[in-house]
């Protein structure tokens, strides 16, 4: 299996976009942020699955509006579990590969790095 892609942020941390590695890095363009994933659509009127969409949201916090297919999917498969129908094991296949992609499972959320706040509570804010 090869080697994951190095952002382009991280080699210009690290230096790897300078010297003969250079040109990898030349036109490698980093995503950019699309937004909150925001309020769910108007089409998904059942409670449960509005539930989902709203666990989602505050259990995966880095969810932008780019996610939101990938969270429309797994909120209607998760309405199914929360309202006790039977769902098959394809489609809870489908739902892990969604929360895969999400970042939702163990291994995949430690790959995702939340832009620094600041914290406007530090008391020692004033003297830096």
């Amino acid at each position: 299996m090869p080697r994951p892609r190095v952002p382009k942020y991280k080699a210009k941390a690290t230096g790897q976009d300078v010297g003969p590695n250079a040109r990898r890095f030349k036109n490698r363009v980093e995503p950019i942020s699309s937004g909150p994933l925001g309020k769910p659509p108007k089409w998904m009127k059942n409670k449960l699955r509005l539930d989902a969409w709203s666990t989602f949201e505050s259990e995966l916090p880095w969810l932008e509006k780019s996610h939101r297919a990938l969270v429309e999917i797994a909120c209607e498969i998760r309405g199914r579990i929360m309202s006790g129908d039977e769902v098959g094991v394809q489609a809870l296949g489908l739902l892990r590969q969604c929360l895969g992609q999400m970042g939702a499972t163990p291994v995949d959320s430690s790959k995702i790095s939340l832009p620094d706040g600041g914290d406007t509570n530090d008391p020692s804010a004033k003297y830096f």
